[in-house]
């Protein structure tokens, strides 16, 4: 099967002047047609057809064949056809070939993908009776025409949903792929056709200024892929982190990937509606590989060298959150908003400057802290696997019911066990919350982990008390005095007579709460996540 595939490429165009030259993210529009039409596994003679020398220049130097095109077939009124049959025709005599298919690609399509390209010839050859394949976009709207009684008339007969109208294709210019024995000087379609579907993005043909900047910025997107767990163990901290990052992340293509553990991952993220993932290898990192990212964030805590070894090694950037295994040395980012850093090395930044809150935390005013108490918050998040919900709730609900105080407990995805009896039959229990913010901000006093809802509380300037759940918790350097916490260290080393002391002494002392407060709110959490965005953007732009 012999292919020969002509870019028409005039120097006179109108519209943009000097279009086919033009440089498009850093190369003349017309090197990414060749670039594709030379990629192409099937090994076609590639021919751009041209009246204009510099056309003809680039065109070499960027390894196309050149045709001079006969300047009678280089004016505005001059349709394709005919050029491209002159051009047929001479270039079989220049090759000795009689060609078995003619493509016509046109230079201002550059997003076509050599596999759609490929695609479309397999089509062809798959199909010995179709006789022309015509690249096309799906274009069904609601659509209106002028008539000649001079009146906008409807191209529908009743006004339904898009999916429900009959469809309507546009050719896109990409590709018209024609055997050759069809073509002639007024046409190149057979009596058996096919249209090629394109993806929306790749369908993109360049008229405007306005297109040209749709495919500069489409040009300069890279595959941005989030790596993180989340399971009822952990809960969706991580999750929710990534969440807040993709969300402002508007100019790169974002995938979600999760470990196979980390359904309850996957059913969060998928619910946000961005493409997500979930671990089909037996090692993830070979996931990772397939999917070809440019930049992967990892939210998933401890990495290895192997693992970030393997992956720069495929060429792909590496940003850590909440990493203090040995693979954050040979990261190209760490941002560690929990854990504080010895000698961290320059790439490295941690702190509750660069903590990313959910847009919740950003609604509310300022908390007026109450002369009473009158309303307590215990949230332990995850599982709770010291149970410090249960533990709390035994040693304060005597006095909170004494005197009237309403406890609301929010309880985490993995927390297992019952305490909706008579025993705690005046609290106010939650499940699977999703805007917590409200809960902590009407909260005069709340009880919690050291985690990453410390900076939360912070944020709604909500006096606490912190029980750390292990060991690593206490190294949250965030959760201090200094911050406004009360941190009685690790839970299970607390005695129920300092809990209750500690509590009593914080109800009953409003400046004690007005001072939590203040020193909560002195820091500047409300940066983190902009500091952190701007971090990963710098990133980028030294990658790219």
């Amino acid at each position: 099967m012999n292919i020969l595939i002509i870019l028409p490429a005039r120097g006179g165009s109108k519209g943009i002047p000097r279009k086919n030259l033009r440089p498009l993210n850093g190369k003349p529009l017309i090197a990414y047609a060749i670039g594709t039409a030379l990629k192409s596994t099937f090994d076609a003679d590639v021919y751009v057809s041209t009246d204009d020398e510099e056309i003809a220049f680039i065109a070499e130097k960027y390894l196309a064949k050149v045709h001079k095109r006969d300047p009678s077939l280089a004016k505005d009124a001059t349709t394709l056809d005919p050029v491209i049959y002159q051009a047929y025709k001479e270039i079989s005599e220049i090759e000795r070939k009689s060609y078995d298919l003619i493509v016509t690609m046109q230079p201002t399509s550059p997003l076509l993908s050599v596999g759609s390209l490929d695609q479309a010839i397999s089509l062809m050859l798959e199909k010995p009776e179709v006789e022309t394949v015509i690249a096309a976009v799906n274009d069904t709207h609601l659509t209106w025409s002028y008539s000649p009684t001079g009146q906008y008339v409807p191209n529908y007969e009743a006004r339904v949903n898009r999916q429900q109208l009959p469809q309507v294709f546009k050719e896109t210019g990409s590709f018209f792929i024609s055997r050759a024995h069809i073509v002639t000087p007024n046409s190149r379609i057979g009596s058996m056709v096919e249209l090629f579907q394109l993806p929306s993005h790749e369908a993109i043909d360049i008229d405007t200024f306005q297109d040209w900047s749709v495919c500069e910025y489409l040009l300069k997107r890279k595959t941005i892929l989030f790596s993180v767990s989340g399971y009822p163990e952990i809960g969706l901290g991580h999750v929710y982190n990534c969440l807040i990052l993709a969300s402002e992340i508007l100019d790169h293509d974002i995938i979600f990937l999760v470990d196979r553990k980390s359904k309850l991952a996957y059913d969060k993220i998928k619910s946000y509606n961005y493409r997500v993932l979930i671990q089909q290898s037996e090692y993830l990192m070979d996931d990772i590989i397939k999917l070809k990212p440019d930049f992967i964030i990892n939210d998933r805590l401890d990495t290895t060298t192997e693992y970030i070894t393997i992956l720069k090694a495929e060429g792909i950037t590496n940003i850590n959150f909440e990493d203090l295994g040995p693979g954050a040395n040979k990261a190209d980012l760490v941002i560690n908003a929990i854990y504080p850093e010895q000698d961290s090395p320059a790439n490295h930044y941690f702190g509750s400057t660069y903590f990313c809150a959910r847009e919740e935390f950003f609604l509310h005013e300022e908390k007026v802290i109450n002369p009473i108490v009158k309303n307590v918050l215990i949230s332990f998040g995850g599982t709770d696997p010291n149970n410090f919900t249960e533990k709390v709730l035994e040693i304060i609900y005597p006095i909170c019911k004494l005197k009237g105080i309403q406890i609301h407990v929010v309880l985490g995805l993995g927390y297992m066990h019952d305490l909706r009896t008579e025993v705690f039959e005046e609290v106010s229990f939650h499940d699977n919350v999703n805007s917590i913010s409200e809960f902590m901000y009407n909260a005069d006093v709340a009880f919690s982990s050291a985690g990453r809802t410390v900076y939360e509380l912070a944020l709604m300037g909500t006096p606490s008390i912190i029980l750390a759940q292990n060991e690593r918790e206490l190294t949250h350097f965030f959760a201090s005095e200094d911050n406004g916490f009360i941190n009685l260290g690790l839970g299970n080393n607390v005695s129920e007579d300092q809990i209750f002391g500690e509590f009593m002494a914080l109800i009953d002392n409003l400046h004690l709460r007005q001072l939590m407060q203040q020193k909560m709110l002195k820091n500047e959490i409300k940066k983190g996540k902009q500091n952190v965005l701007n971090l990963i953007r710098e990133v980028i732009k030294i990658k790219s």
